[in-house]
């Protein structure tokens, strides 16, 4: 089933601490905010534009995610779903860097689209119910798992987002508990930590309780990282996602500014040599 090679893995061994960029998606078919006249041409050329700017920058990683498709959905829509798997194997082909996929909120569809994008991580909320703007959220984690293996991808590494934005945990135990549990229940290969929504700075206490609870499994800094808070978020994170901190002026919703990302991977470049 698997269209491409597997992009190269994702590399946290060695202190290597990956920036993985988003590169945003504008609103798919079947989103209410989709551009009819544009079209796909619209929306590949647009991603096209940021992965460029993203891999010039110099960043380690890149998350492929339909962060345009408001107000999201808990089960993926087929015209979206076919959407962004056309959108990814358009820019297979300019992809310098490792690449995962992120279908927003959807954890099987997300398994589906790595796999057919030969994609190398995928990220999800795999886990938990929650009370969500989406309404009440139950995530398929068994489904997206048993994907993954009945479709020959062991190697594809899942990120496990636990605290999820937009949305309140109904399990009252605290986050580095149920960040245990899903390490020993449901395989994680990685831990996200994100703050209430997307481009807030997650609760840095939390992220080193979560460090401690579960050890050599990568603990990942998920929203609000920034130029003035990552030499304090790595200290303690395996690595980072950022999408909005990339964007000109810091906004979710504008292009990706080059020169942001540079700025941000010499400091992140500093770092790692000390």
């Amino acid at each position: 089933m698997t269209t491409f090679t597997p992009s190269p893995p994702l590399v946290f061994e060695g202190g290597a601490k990956p920036i993985i960029a988003m590169a945003h998606l504008g609103p798919l078919p079947g989103a209410p905010g989709f551009d009819r006249a544009g079209g796909m041409a619209k929306l590949i050329d647009g991603v096209a534009r940021d992965v460029e700017a993203l891999q010039a920058g110099g960043v380690d990683a890149i998350m492929f995610g339909n962060e345009g498709d408001r107000p999201y959905v808990l089960k993926a829509a087929p015209e979206g779903l076919a959407a962004m798997a056309s959108i990814v194997a358009a820019l297979r082909p300019a992809l310098r860097v490792p690449f995962g996929v992120n279908y927003l909120w959807d954890p099987v569809a997300t398994v589906a689209l790595a796999v057919a994008s030969g994609a190398a991580f995928a990220r999800e909320v795999f886990t938990g119910v929650y009370a969500s703007d989406m309404g009440l959220w139950q995530p398929d984690c068994a489904g997206a798992l048993r994907l993954r293996a009945d479709l020959g991808r062991p190697d594809l590494k899942l990120l496990f987002n636990v605290n999820a934005e937009f949305a309140a945990p109904l399990d009252t135990r605290p986050t580095e508990k149920r960040a245990e549990s899903v390490v020993f229940s449901s395989l994680a290969d990685a831990i996200c930590v994100s703050g209430a929504i997307t481009g807030q700075a997650v609760d840095q206490s939390e992220l080193a309780r979560v460090k401690r609870a579960i050890g050599a499994v990568p603990v990942l800094a998920n929203t609000g990282v920034r130029i003035d808070n990552v030499e304090t978020i790595l200290a303690t994170a395996d690595g980072c996602v950022i999408g909005t901190h990339f964007k000109v002026d810091g906004n979710t919703w504008n292009a990706v500014d080059r020169a942001r990302v540079a700025r941000f991977m010499d400091k992140v470049r500093h770092l790692r040599g000390r």
